[in-house]
């Protein structure tokens, strides 16, 4: 799975296969790769949406994750561009 970084004891990621079509830029976090992790959504504008908490990230913990997204989301939705070889597209905001 590309890895975007770690943070705290949180790996940030997305996996190879995000569906056909392409779903829109997410990432997954965990404290482990697995197929049930917490799943963020990131905006068009850089802010990010939770789409669930799979991994039952503790609120205090789970905000300041969301935040450092936030912050790296330009650097995150390169990743995802080179990744995939497509230009990123973004959930309504």
């Amino acid at each position: 799975m590309p890895k975007c970084f770690s943070l705290f004891d949180y790996i940030v990621f997305f996996w190879r296969n995000e569906n056909d079509p392409l779903e829109a830029v997410h990432v997954h976090v965990g404290k482990k790769i697995s197929a049930n992790c917490t799943k963020i959504w990131i905006l068009s504008d850089g802010s990010t949406r939770l789409a669930n908490n799979n991994s039952h990230i503790p609120e205090h913990d789970l905000k300041r994750i969301q935040r450092v997204i936030e912050i790296y989301s330009a650097n995150i939705v390169a990743k995802w561009e080179a990744y995939f070889d497509l230009r990123a597209s973004f959930i309504d905001a």
